[in-house]
């Protein structure tokens, strides 16, 4: 094992951004290096990624939930993270696996914030419930919202099965693009940008830089 793999036992890792970044993409291609690297690599999402939290997620996500308060909404999505965290993130760094995360409280500063949530509120909320639990690095994938919402509309198809967030209008989305844009000013835990309007592997060359640099 590398030095820098050796430094990466045991850390949490989480990719954020707005819709259509790319995060899964990208959440793939570094498990698949850190893999390849002789890491053990456990991956999860948020909201979801145990029984308590997918139900959680699909109250969240589904159109039909209708309309959710947007405080409502910030604890629901603390819920399943606090669950998260007990269940899945907490034992895999003991056992020193690196955890990759596909969102965190990040977007919940991002999209609840984007609904009028006071980002030091959220912040402090999960300051309390979460222990102070925050990533070692969060990679923030940024790209005009633009960019995003036509990805999704392509993904969705004819059907449009964009769930709740999806679904907000473009004004949004552009706040939620400008709250991961200044995140680092709020966040108190260390935060990288990487442009993703860009091809697949670039993108993911500057992912695996940014996780070097912090944490390497």
């Amino acid at each position: 094992m590398s030095d820098l793999t050796d430094k990466l036992c045991g850390k949490f890792i989480v990719l954020d951004g707005p819709d259509g970044a790319g995060k899964t993409t990208q959440l793939d291609l570094l498990a698949r290096r850190l893999e390849a690297d002789g890491l053990e690599v456990c991956r999860v999402r948020d909201p979801g990624g145990t029984a308590v939290g997918d139900k959680i997620r699909e109250i969240l996500l589904s159109p039909e939930s209708g309309e959710i308060s947007p405080a409502c909404e910030m604890v629901l999505f603390m819920a399943s993270r606090l669950q998260l965290v007990a269940e899945r993130i907490r034992p895999a760094i003991e056992a020193g696996h690196v955890v990759l995360c596909d969102r965190f409280v990040s977007a919940t500063v991002a999209y609840q914030g984007a609904s009028g949530v006071a980002a030091d509120r959220i912040i402090n909320i999960w300051q309390v419930a979460g222990e102070a639990f925050w990533p070692d690095l969060t990679v923030i994938l940024v790209l005009p919202s633009e960019t995003g919402l036509r990805r999704v509309a392509e993904r969705n198809g004819a059907d449009n099965t964009a769930d709740r967030m999806e679904q907000r209008p473009d004004a949004f989305h552009r706040r939620v693009r400008e709250i991961f844009g200044a995140l680092d000013d709020c966040y108190p835990a260390p935060v990288r940008y990487v442009q993703a309007d860009r091809p697949v592997e670039d993108v993911a060359a500057d992912v695996a830089a940014a996780v070097e640099e912090a944490l390497g």
